[in-house]
């Protein structure tokens, strides 16, 4: 038993590098080009003002549609949430400059993807600007780095938790502490090039399960569970603290896709797990974008 035992931890650690490895595609790093292609932008008829959508592979998508719009490495989806707005919103303009990987600093900074550089973010940002939506933070924490370190064969293991939490500090709530003022900062600069625009903070969606999670389908330890759900929570609040406080909206995807997490039945997720269907592993699915485009919706309605 024992040795079946150790088989299957090493099988469930092989699985979550594999998925990290995977989503390392998706994976970029900020840089610099001075070569840079302009942002896309892209009329979708019928209506008026323009809609600009800023932020990480949780704005982007990746696998929940086709590719769009370049450089193919910030893996872009048509069936993403911005996209699902625009199409029901029919702005005049609509630039989707999100990309996999970003961080804060991508927003007013060029990134270098492995296919392809997407200019700064922020460029796509216009007077004639009218919706903003940003949606970006968690890279800059490192949530999605921590699945690897995080998986283990012992559905009690508390590894994660203690490697973040030695010596009496929270890394976690130290990196989320440390993001609030750039997200500030972001919005000021939103707020300066775009003076008329709506602007809406997208939060992060439930990925992770009440209770001790859902081992080994998820292979992390309980108390890790526990202690991850808590630190998205602490990002979301933050995010929201940073919205009320510089005049933007909050769009709070996590209470609606309760029950939706990672851990729930197939038919039932949004976001999908380490062995990944429908989308990027540890991502949210085609239902969870539909689900963020209705949370935006609400806000902006």
């Amino acid at each position: 038993m024992a040795g079946k035992k150790g088989g299957g931890g090493c099988l469930l650690l092989l699985v979550v590098v594999a998925a990290v490895i995977g989503f390392g595609y998706y994976r970029s790093q900020e840089g610099a080009s001075s070569d840079a292609p302009e942002q896309p932008g892209s009329g979708t008829g019928g209506g008026t003002g323009r809609y600009v959508a800023l932020g990480d592979s949780y704005t982007s998508a990746p696998r929940t549609g086709k590719q769009a719009g370049e450089p193919p490495g910030c893996a872009r989806s048509d069936n993403n949430y911005p996209h699902l707005l625009a199409a029901s919103l029919k702005p005049k303009e609509f630039a989707d400059v999100s990309c996999s990987g970003a961080v804060t600093g991508n927003l007013g900074g060029a990134q270098q993807t492995r296919d392809g550089t997407n200019p700064p973010q922020l460029n796509a940002v216009n007077a004639d600007t009218t919706l903003v939506t940003l949606g970006i933070g968690g890279n800059d924490v490192g949530f999605i780095s921590l699945a690897g370190q995080c998986a283990t064969s012992d559905p009690n293991s508390a590894k994660c938790r203690a490697q973040l939490t030695a010596g009496g500090r929270d890394q976690l709530a130290e990196r989320i502490d440390a993001t609030a003022p750039k997200i500030a900062d972001a919005l000021e600069k939103i707020h300066a090039k775009a003076p008329k625009a709506r602007v809406v903070v997208v939060g992060y969606p439930t990925v992770l399960p009440d209770g001790n999670g859902c081992w080994p389908s998820l292979p992390f330890g309980g108390p890790d569970v526990n202690y991850l759900r808590d630190s998205l929570d602490k990002l979301n609040r933050m995010l929201a603290a940073q919205a009320k406080a510089h005049k933007a909206g909050f769009a709070d995807t996590a209470a609606p896709s309760k029950g939706h997490d990672m851990c729930a039945e197939p038919a039932q997720r949004w976001t999908e797990g380490v062995l990944p269907v429908d989308a990027a592993a540890l991502h949210p699915n085609a239902k969870g974008e539909r689900a963020m485009a209705d949370a935006v919706r609400k806000v902006i309605s």
